[in-house]
């Protein structure tokens, strides 16, 4: 039986807000890629055929990024079954359909029908007014219909559909096993992404015609990148009480072994939500987009349970360190929560909320291991971690001026922040840094070090090495050559690695007491 090609994993097409219509750009068919025959008709699902991912979490997730108290209504709105919640989520949530990862494969086979002569319509449990709004994009169906508040338009109800309202021979494009009561009665079954043995199951239908587009992605791969792991680099800063402390013995080890996983378990988790409530933010941004849930790599209706998952894991190490220690866990999942759903926006406001998640970490080392937190280090941590923070939002607004059309308003998406406030953003990190700095130099000339160190003025290099460091970032973040993560940049950078070591070799040559 004739077979289209197979169409990559990443295969998909996110269209900007200026892109024409795709009817306006559809392909010249060749004469070797079109079907042998084509059905009169050609019908297409939304969910995970269309789009690379499911409007009903894509709906839920976007109305609670904008309003957490959706929650509550959105519950009694699923007491009244599957289309009433649909319809709920479709009039509290806005996505931009321009955003959304289209599957190129399936736009591909659309334009060869179309230009045919075939008339094609989208069919989609998704609620009408999605799928409608999606359509209207597009400008490639004659014909749409989603599910109305009352019916859930899938399985069986999907085929009675098709005969009541089409007339001739269809094809039918979908890609999960609800999908079987439809292609039973096609004449041409299509799927799109699914796994084997959905596949052997519509070849066992012997319909006159199937075919099979894509192929199921590496979603192993794909998970262990929606954990972040290269930003577990941050949790590092747990053993930072005990290496400050000169506690390096085996059971202090230990303890901060122990709260940098649970730092890193409850971290990811973090992240995984994050991903989940800044879906259309970061479709918008050239690189986040690629990200595994913005991208549709994976199913958002696994992200949920995949930061649960994490987030019990690291909480039960949490508790097997202590109370101190747990209590601090709480008090960061919590502030990067408010920070997701809503402190992220706010101007100034989420700089200093990253610099305290960042401090945190130093707050938690100490709980695990016991030992106390000097005020010079946390007051070091802070300014320091604030300059990071303002860093962090330079480059973003340097990568959004870059990025500008002309006559934008100049609004971040998602932030709380301008193109124009790009100079105070960059003062800002500045003089936060070079304060951590002043902290360090005053601390380097206290009382307090005289009992760790024999040759204190060695620790006077660090001070010359972070004045050096600090300055680069910010005016490499300037250029436009800034990671969107100074942390990640810095383990990235050649330069910022030396002075890693040239700070280790500072410290070392102060004689460290035995």
């Amino acid at each position: 039986m004739p077979q289209t090609p197979c169409y990559g994993a990443k295969a998909m097409v996110v269209m900007g807000k200026d892109t024409p219509p795709w009817s306006a750009r559809l392909p010249t068919p060749s004469p070797t890629s079109s079907p042998d025959r084509l059905q009169d008709t050609l019908i297409v699902d939304l969910d995970g055929t269309l789009v690379k991912t499911d409007m009903l979490h894509e709906s839920f997730w976007a109305a609670l990024g904008q309003r957490w108290t959706v929650v509550g209504s959105t519950l009694l709105a699923g007491l009244g079954g599957k289309a009433a919640l649909k319809k709920h989520l479709a009039e509290n949530a806005d996505f931009d359909p321009s955003t959304l990862p289209y599957d190129a494969g399936v736009l591909d086979l659309i334009a060869r029908y179309k230009q045919a002569g075939a008339q094609i319509v989208l069919l989609t449990a998704s609620d009408h007014s999605v799928a409608q709004r999606i359509a209207d994009h597009l400008g490639l169906f004659d014909r749409v219909q989603g599910s109305d508040g009352d019916a859930n338009l899938k399985g069986a109800r999907k085929l009675d559909w098709i005969r009541s309202n089409t007339t001739g021979s269809f094809a039918y494009l979908g890609d999960s096993r609800p999908d079987l009561a439809v292609w039973a009665g096609a004449d041409a079954a299509i799927t799109v992404d699914a796994p084997a043995r959905l596949r052997r199951d519509v070849d066992a239908l012997a319909r006159p015609r199937t075919q099979h587009i894509g192929r199921q992605p590496d979603t192993l791969r794909a998970y262990v990148k929606s954990l972040r792991p290269h930003q577990w680099l941050k949790n590092i800063l747990v053993f930072l009480p005990m290496l400050a402390a000169h506690q390096l013995d085996a059971g202090t080890f230990l303890m901060s072994l122990l709260a940098f996983i649970a730092f890193s378990m409850i971290a990811s988790s973090v992240y995984v939500f994050n991903d989940l409530l800044d879906l259309r933010a970061d479709r918008a941004h050239p690189r986040k987009r690629l990200r595994p849930f913005a991208s549709g790599l994976l199913p958002l209706s696994t992200g949920a349970g995949l930061g649960l998952a994490l987030l019990a894991s690291g909480c039960m190490v949490a508790l097997a360190l202590g109370p101190a220690f747990f209590g601090v866990m709480l008090a960061y999942f919590a502030i990067t929560l408010a920070y997701s759903l809503r402190l992220k926006r706010l101007m100034v406001v989420d700089i200093c909320a990253l610099a305290v998640l960042y401090t945190l970490r130093i707050i938690a080392g100490g709980a695990a291991t016991d030992i106390p937190i000097s005020v010079w280090l946390i007051a070091f941590a802070l300014f320091l971690f604030f300059s990071l923070a303002a860093v962090k939002r330079q480059a973003e607004l340097v990568d959004d001026a870059a990025r500008a059309q002309p006559g934008s308003d100049g609004k971040i998406a998602g932030r709380g922040y301008h193109v124009d406030d790009l100079p105070v953003i960059s003062q800002m990190a500045l003089a936060s840094g070079f304060v951590a700095v002043l902290v360090m130099a005053l601390y380097v000339n206290s009382p307090s070090v005289s009992g760790l160190y024999d040759q204190p003025a060695a620790l006077w290099g660090i001070c010359l090495i972070l004045l050096f460091w600090i300055s680069r970032v910010v005016l490499l973040t300037h250029r436009g050559e800034m990671d969107d993560d100074p942390v990640v940049f810095a383990v990235r950078d050649r330069t910022s690695q030396i002075c890693g070591l040239l700070v280790l070799l500072c410290a070392g040559g102060g004689a460290v007491l035995g």
